[in-house]
C-alpha cells in the first residue's frame, strides 16, 4: 500500500527519520529509494569521499543523484587524487553547494581547477590546507582571480581554520573573490597585533606576504560590515584592546562570535562586546581563562536575544554570575563544564526565577563540575524538564541514584544523557528500585531483586519499583554510561531497551559480561557508535551472539577488552558490514595479521592495533 502513495507524500514521511533508518528504508522497493533519495536530498547530508580510484563509481552515482554536499578525505597531489578531483569537477561540479578540503593537500592549480566547476558553492572548508598557501602565490594571476571571484560570486561561508602559512596577502586575494561572504573562520591562525594603534588610514598596499596580521583583518572587516554575520577567531590569542576594536566597527551586526582560548581576554573587552554587538545569538568563550563573573553579568546585560552560550572551562566563574542567566530569556544552549567553582544552586534558582515560562534550554553541559551536587540537580530539573534534550553531567562525581531518578521522573524528552564517571550510580538506580535500607548479612544476596530481574519472563515477579527506571527515556538516541563501574549485567540487560540509540558507551565497566552484552544488542539494534573498551569479562562468545544484531554499528572501541581474539574479528566482519573504525589496541589475543585480514574483508574500515614492544607501547592505525 505504502508504494501507491504519491512520491512528496513518501518523501515527507521518510524526512521524519534518522540518517540511518532513511537508508534501510531506501531497500524496500524502487519507490522508496526514490523518496529516501529526495529525504536525503532536501537534508542536506554530507558525503564524505575517500580520495583513492575505488571512489569514481560513487561519485559518478552520487552526480547522477544531484548530491550538493560533500568532504573529500586524504587529498593530496598523488595521480590518485588529480583523477578523483577530475571526476568530482564533472559529476559534481554543477550541483555542488558545500565542499570541505580540510585537512588536504591539494596543488594549487587543482584547487582552482575544481573551483572553476563549482559556479553554485556557498560554503567552502579550507580548514589545513596549508599547501595552498605555502608558496604565497594562490590566486596572483588577476586574470584567474577574476575568473574565480565569477565561480565563487555566491559563496557564503569560508573556513580558513589551522593555516599556518595564511598571510594579509592571500588572504585578500582569496576573500576578495567571495563578496558575499557571510560567515568567517581564522581558528587557530596565526595573527599579528600590533602593540599601539596604526597610524594613518591603512590599505591593501600595507598588506603583509609573510603573516597575518589584525589590523588588515580589521580592515576587511570594515570593508564588509554589512554583510558579515559569524565570526571564529579561536585560538587567535586575541586580546582585549583588538576586541575592543572588532566590536566598535562601524555597520557591523555579528550574530555569531567565538573567541574560545582567548586566554588574555579581559572581562572589560567582553563589556565593551556585548555593549556594542547587541545582536549576538551565540557566543563562545570557553578557555578565555582571565574572565570571572563580571563577564557572564556583562553578557546577561548586553545580549538579550543570545540563545547559544558556551562558557567551557571558565575556572573563576562562581554561582554568584550563575544569577545573571535568568535575564537571557531566550537562551536555548547552555554550556558550563570544567566550571568547578559552580554548584547549580544560583543557576537554578536564576532559571526558575524567570517570570512567565523559563528558558527556552534544549540543551546543558555541566560536565566536570565537581562541585555539583544531588539537591542541585533537583532543582535545575524541575525548571528545565520540558524542553530540555541534551544534559551531560559527566564526571560530576558527587551525583548519586537519586539524580538518574530524578532525570528519568522530570525529562522524558531527553535524546542525549551523559554520565560517565559518575561512579555512584548502581544498579537499583537504573531499575528504580528503592535504595537498600541496611547492609545485607555476610554471605547474602545484596539485592536479590535483580537476581529475580535477570531470570526471564517464568521468573516470579520483583518488588514493585518505587521511582521510574532508565527505561522511561524512550527518546534516547545517546547514552554515556563510561566508569560506572558499579553497574552490573543486573541492570544493564534489563534497561538498555531502546530502538532509537545510536551512541552507546559502556567502557570502564568491569563486571559487564557475555550475558550483558547479549542483552544489550537484543534491546539497542540500531546501535552506530558503540564503545566497550577495557571490558575484561567480554569473550569471543559473548561476540558471536551479539554481532548479529548490530548491522549498522560504523564505530567500535575494544581496546583493551583482554579475551577477545581474531574469532570475534571474524564475527564483526560477517555481521557488521557498514564498520568504519575498529579500536582493538592493547588485545594481546588479536595479532596484526588478523587485522589486515579483517581490513582486507572491510577495507572501507580504519582499524587500530597497538600492543607493547621492548617495554614501549607501539600503536599503529591501518
Amino acid at each position: 500500500m505504502a508504494d501507491s502513495l504519491p512520491l512528496e507524500i513518501l518523501t515527507y514521511i521518510l524526512s521524519f527519520l534518522p540518517l540511518s533508518d532513511q537508508k534501510e528504508a531506501s531497500l524496500v522497493s524502487r519507490a522508496w529509494y526514490c523518496a529516501a533519495r529526495n529525504a536525503l536530498r532536501e537534508m542536506n547530508v554530507r558525503y564524505n569521499i575517500p580520495v583513492s580510484s575505488a571512489s569514481l563509481p560513487a561519485i559518478e552515482s552520487l552526480g547522477l543523484r544531484g548530491i550538493s554536499c560533500i568532504s573529500l578525505t586524504n587529498l593530496d597531489g598523488s595521480p590518485a587524487s588529480q583523477q578523483v578531483l577530475q571526476s568530482v569537477a564533472h559529476h559534481l561540479g554543477p550541483h555542488l553547494q558545500s565542499l570541505c578540503l580540510g585537512g588536504g593537500s591539494p596543488t594549487e592549480a587543482s584547487f582552482v581547477a575544481l573551483i572553476l566547476s563549482c559556479p553554485g558553492l556557498r560554503s567552502l572548508d579550507l580548514s589545513g590546507c596549508n599547501s595552498l598557501f605555502a608558496s604565497g602565490m594562490l590566486l596572483a594571476q588577476p586574470e584567474m582571480a577574476e575568473r574565480v571571484r565569477q565561480a565563487l560570486s555566491d559563496l557564503r561561508e569560508l573556513s580558513l581554520a589551522g593555516l599556518r602559512d595564511l598571510a594579509d596577502l592571500s588572504f585578500n586575494r582569496l576573500s576578495c573573490c567571495a563578496p558575499s561572504l557571510e560567515r568567517l573562520s581564522l581558528a587557530y591562525c596565526h595573527l599579528t597585533f600590533e602593540v599601539g594603534p596604526a597610524r594613518g588610514s591603512v590599505g591593501p598596499q600595507d598588506s603583509s606576504a609573510s603573516q597575518l596580521s589584525f589590523r588588515n583583518l580589521l580592515r576587511f572587516l570594515k570593508e564588509r560590515a554589512g554583510r558579515l554575520h559569524a565570526l571564529d577567531l579561536s585560538g587567535t590569542g586575541l586580546p582585549p584592546g583588538a576586541l575592543q576594536a572588532l566590536g566598535q566597527v562601524a555597520g557591523l551586526q555579528l550574530q555569531e562570535l567565538s573567541l574560545h582560548s582567548c586566554r588574555d581576554l579581559s572581562t572589560e573587552a567582553v563589556a565593551t562586546l556585548c555593549r556594542l554587538q547587541p545582536d549576538l545569538t551565540s557566543l563562545d568563550l570557553s578557555g578565555c581563562s582571565e574572565l570571572a563573573d563580571g563577564a557572564l553579568l556583562a553578557v546577561s546585560r548586553g545580549l538579550r536575544h543570545l540563545q547559544h552560550l558556551r562558557l567551557r572551562k571558565l575556572q573563576r566563574l562562581t554561582d554568584a554570575g550563575c544569577t545573571a542567566l535568568g535575564a537571557l530569556h531566550e537562551l536555548q544552549s547552555l554550556d558550563m563544564a570544567e566550571c568547578c567553582l559552580v554548584s547549580g544552586r544560583e543557576l537554578a534558582q536564576a532559571l526558575g526565577s524567570v517570570q512567565g515560562a523559563p528558558p527556552p534550554l534544549a540543551s546543558l553541559s555541566l560536565a566536570y563540575c565537581s562541585s555539583l551536587k544531588d539537591t542541585s540537580v533537583f532543582s535545575l530539573i524541575r525548571v528545565l524538564g520540558p524542553s530540555l534534550r541534551v544534559l551531560d553531567l559527566s564526571s560530576c562525581v558527587a551525583l548519586t541514584n537519586r539524580t538518574l531518578q530524578a532525570i528519568c521522573t522530570y525529562l522524558t524528552p531527553l535524546s542525549v544523557l551523559r554520565l560517565a564517571w559518575c561512579k555512584e550510580l548502581c544498579d537499583w538506580g537504573l531499575l528504580g528500585l528503592g535504595e537498600p535500607s541496611e547492609e545485607p548479612a555476610q554471605g547474602s544476596q545484596p539485592h536479590p531483586e535483580l537476581e529475580h530481574q535477570t531470570l526471564g519472563p517464568n521468573a516470579s515477579p520483583s518488588p514493585q519499583p518505587q521511582g521510574p527506571s532508565l527505561l522511561m527515556l524512550r527518546a534516547l538516541q545517546e547514552l554515556d554510561l563510561t566508569a560506572c563501574s558499579k553497574l552490573t549485567d543486573a541492570s544493564l540487560a534489563k534497561v538498555l531497551q531502546f530502538p532509537q540509540l545510536r551512541h552507546l558507551s559502556l567502557s570502564l565497566l568491569p563486571a559487564l559480561t557475555d550475558k550483558g552484552l547479549v542483552a544489550v544488542a537484543r534491546g539497542c539494534p540500531s546501535l552506530e557508535h558503540l564503545a566497550l573498551s577495557h571490558c575484561g569479562l567480554l569473550s569471543d562468545e559473548g561476540w558471536a551472539q551479539a554481532a548479529s544484531s548490530w548491522p549498522r554499528l560504523q564505530h567500535l572501541n575494544l581496546s583493551s577488552c583482554s579475551q577477545l581474539t581474531e574469532q570475534t574479528l571474524d564475527s564483526i566482519g560477517q555481521a557488521c558490514k557498514q564498520i568504519q573504525m575498529l579500536d582493538v589496541a592493547m588485545c594481546p589475543g588479536i595479532s596484526m595479521a588478523a587485522v589486515r585480514r579483517f581490513q582486507a574483508q572491510l577495507p572501507q574500515a580504519t582499524c587500530i592495533q597497538s600492543r607493547f614492544v621492548g617495554g614501549a607501547d607501539l600503536t599503529l592505525t591501518l
